[in-house]
């Protein structure tokens, strides 16, 4: 227990100095940080949002929105259906296809095709749950009318799984930013909560979540009546869309989605070279190309409508066939608006509309207050166990004090490395892992003191008394390790910070109060020899 070669006390030294250089950054300004040399080690611990202050936001999403896609999806899903495939299926001749009270209703124009149609139809649909229950119910009305209901179980299905994606592109969008470290997690079936620390103007990032970025690009209705449209009324196949902040009011465009935001593969800000007005220029995947430019060759002289989230952007006349997958979005941007609007096609339209629920702003003052009083009961809770060891045990309380440093260097250290974010309960972790660092040198220390009064020499108690504690050390800490992995894995945003710091201070206390400390002890036995131990 007690040889330490020249090789094994070199390679504990050398890890012991590159960690605590690791933790050098940290505990230095900022702009000192930039200073230092090149190979000096840069990486920082960031600091949570009740730290540093920031942005606290919660997003809900729109169930009526989530109500009106799976109508969307459902239609386009029919007239693809029952169109069939060359040469496998013949095409089922369809009718009146309308939505009411959140149903579809068609009509089977050839009465001995509504089994088909019902049956390709079923095809489409799938179970929802362990019930049995399928995403839609199915049923014929008046021998050759097809209504189609969506289920609960459905709806509550597709909101999960929207929910999920919905959190990944949330994801991107707010790292597009270039923020450090958000927390993003779903909370319930149908929220989300943001936290990005160092964001104190919440506006800009409420803009970029709260845009759907759903672009579709669909026909101008040209046979729609003015009235009517100004009356709300849209044609059979076609609906009403507004101009946002445009005095032309609304037009009439057909449902069907020519071109989505999915076929996109990519999206900038950039300038219109006629007039120099901020634009987003698009780009097309190969499939979207080639729809592109068939759609514009066959309607050439038509308008078609650029739609955002439910709002007309532009509609500009099809003067040419427009060919090679690039297009170019104009609107009433600035440059700020232009750029979020293509980190939002970027990173892909929302699944479900978001809007917030709840906003908080965490002042930078009120962080620095956290982090001061977090500093002082650390420093009161340092020099509170420093000054018990040495009245207690003397040289071996000095011993675990200079483990019990190094380790707190160590902890910096390595969350520094993992750029690990630091959060008040996590300051709490850290005051905690102090007190407890100093636990497994009070347990060897007590077992040495016992071999001594048994008469052992002192070479023979300090290896006995560092033996036998060492097993009721790690038993000991591997529950609590056991115990700060499992906050972690349920926990959330704080409950991980704290789970995070405690995990790496347990680790980092057994390593230097068991190892640091008797590499210590071991040189001074070899070196002073000495008759008895007073300890």
């Amino acid at each position: 227990m007690l040889d330490f070669p020249r090789w094994k006390t070199i390679s504990i030294t050398l890890l012991l100095v590159f960690g605590v250089l690791l933790a050098i950054p940290s505990l230095l300004p900022e702009k000192t940080t930039e200073a230092l040399p090149d190979w000096m080690p840069v990486e920082r611990i960031n600091l949570g949002l009740d730290l540093a202050g920031g942005s606290h936001i919660m997003l809900e999403a729109d169930i009526d929105d989530v109500r009106k896609q799976r109508l969307d999806t459902m239609e386009k899903t029919i007239r693809t259906v029952l169109r069939g495939r060359r040469g496998e299926q013949e095409n089922i001749a369809i009718g009146g296809l309308t939505r009411s009270g959140g149903k579809l209703s068609f009509m089977v124009r050839d009465a001995t095709q509504v089994d088909d149609a019902r049956s390709r139809l079923f095809d489409q649909t799938q179970g929802a749950g362990l019930t049995g229950e399928r995403d839609w119910n199915i049923a014929i009305v008046d021998s050759t009318r097809i209504v189609m209901t969506p289920t609960e179980a459905g709806t509550r299905n597709f909101i999960d799984n929207a929910m999920e994606a919905a959190r990944d592109i949330v994801d991107r969008r707010v790292n597009a930013l270039g923020t450090r470290e958000p927390t993003i997690i779903r909370q319930g079936d149908d929220r989300i909560v943001v936290q990005v620390p160092g964001l104190s103007d919440p506006q800009a990032l409420k803009d970029l979540l709260g845009q759907t970025a759903r672009l579709e690009f669909k026909m101008v209705d040209l046979n729609a009546n003015p009235a009517d449209i100004a009356n709300g009324i849209a044609p059979v196949g076609s609906e009403i869309v507004p101009y946002p902040d445009d005095p032309r009011g609304a037009i009439a465009v057909k449902r069907q989605v020519l071109i989505s935001g999915d076929q996109l593969v990519d999206a900038n800000q950039g300038f219109d070279q006629q007039d120099n007005r901020p634009v987003v220029n698009i780009r097309f995947d190969a499939q979207g190309a080639n729809t592109f430019a068939r759609t514009t060759q066959q309607n050439v002289g038509k308008p078609f409508a650029m739609v955002l989230d439910g709002k007309v952007l532009s509609a500009p006349n099809i003067n040419e066939p427009i060919i090679g997958g690039q297009a170019q979005i104009s609107g009433n941007f600035t440059t700020e608006s232009a750029n979020a609007l293509a980190i939002s096609l970027r990173s892909g339209s929302l699944p479900v509309k978001l809007k917030v629920v709840e906003e908080r702003t965490v002042k930078p003052e009120l962080g620095q207050d956290s982090i001061d009083k977090g500093a002082l009961a650390a420093i009161i809770a340092t020099v509170a166990v420093l000054s018990f060891m040495i009245v207690t045990y003397g040289r071996f309380g000095v011993y675990a004090n200079a483990a019990l440093i190094i380790n707190i260097l160590l902890i910096l250290g390595i969350m520094a490395v993992f750029n690990a974010t630091l959060t008040l309960p996590g300051i709490a972790g850290f005051v905690l892992t102090i007190g407890a660092a100093v636990d497994a040198n009070v347990l060897i220390n007590e077992r040495i003191r016992e071999e001594v009064k048994r008469g052992r020499r002192p070479i023979d108690a300090v290896q006995v008394g560092y033996k036998e504690a060492s097993r009721a050390i790690f038993d000991a800490n591997i529950t609590n390790v056991i115990a700060a992995a499992l906050m972690f894995w349920f926990g959330s945003g704080p409950i991980k910070g704290f789970a995070v710091v405690l995990t790496i201070g347990i680790v980092t206390s057994v390593f230097t109060a068991v190892t640091v400390s008797r590499m210590f002890v071991a040189g001074w036995l070899k070196r002073a020899r000495p008759a008895q131990l007073v300890i």
